[in-house]
């Protein structure tokens, strides 16, 4: 089943084109790499995505619903999630507190209510921890739930916004170079758990200069060059297309 259309999509800054006509789909259930040299456009496609920038034409479609016009928090709520190069965490928030805070976009509840109806806003609040503390449990942070956001490790950092995401409970979760600055124990780490989230039926799509982590953990890979995509396919595949390994990774794919 096709969970993301993107077609003719293109993304200019002034005069400098950031996305050139990208087109391509997503099944739902896959883990689809997404790699190219700095600057091809692989940040400024999840922006596009998420809402954080406008295509300046194009569409961008979620089950058929084009998205491009639609602000970042709405975007949220139907279903699309993601984070970023450097993690953007609450610092002066606990762990929890930092995953309570995307919770609050499933809240049944509105401010208004919770001041008319204190004891069902308490209840609301806990029902909301509880939640929160699963999500802490499934990556591993469930011991530093109290922590203030700044005392942890980059490694910690990362799992806590991998958390936080999944805690707006999204079909479709982006992710931004979740490796950077990691040694090769917590990449295998980080890899086991992207691989426990898709089993939950999380849709993924990963951006990664690391090539042998995007071999061994996508089912498929899209290349991206000076905003163009110039091939997609299975990673053994990608790895013998001559234009992939001639104008992008050398011999990293060698």
């Amino acid at each position: 089943m096709k969970l993301l259309e993107i077609e003719g999509l293109f993304k200019n800054f002034g005069g400098i084109a950031a996305l050139l006509n990208v087109s391509f789909e997503v099944e739902a259930g896959c883990i689809l790499g997404v790699i190219g040299p700095n600057g091809a456009g692989k940040t400024t496609l999840f922006n596009c995505i998420s809402g954080m920038e406008s295509p300046t034409t194009g569409s961008v479609r979620l089950r058929g619903e084009n998205l491009a016009t639609i602000p970042p928090h709405r975007i949220v709520s139907k279903g699309i999630a993601r984070t970023f190069q450097t993690a953007r965490l609450f610092v002066g928030l606990s762990v929890v507190q930092n995953v309570m805070v995307a919770r609050q976009i499933r809240s049944r509840t509105t401010i208004l209510y919770d001041l008319i109806c204190s004891t069902r806003a308490r209840k609301e609040e806990q029902e909301c921890r509880d939640r929160a503390l699963e999500y802490l449990e499934l990556v591993g942070l469930q011991q530093s739930a109290d922590k203030r956001a700044d005392q942890l490790t980059l490694s910690q950092a990362r799992h806590l916004e991998l958390a936080r995401a999944l805690a707006t409970e999204p079909e479709l979760l982006l992710l931004d170079e979740p490796c950077a600055g990691m040694d090769e124990h917590e990449r295998e780490a980080l890899r086991d758990l992207i691989t426990t989230v898709q089993r939950l039926g999380v849709t993924l799509m990963v951006i990664e200069h690391d090539i042998e982590f995007v071999v061994n953990l996508c089912t498929d890979v899209l290349v991206l060059n000076f905003g163009s995509l110039i091939a997609r396919g299975r990673p053994e595949e990608v790895q013998r297309d001559e234009k992939v390994l001639t104008a992008y990774l050398g011999d990293e794919l060698g």
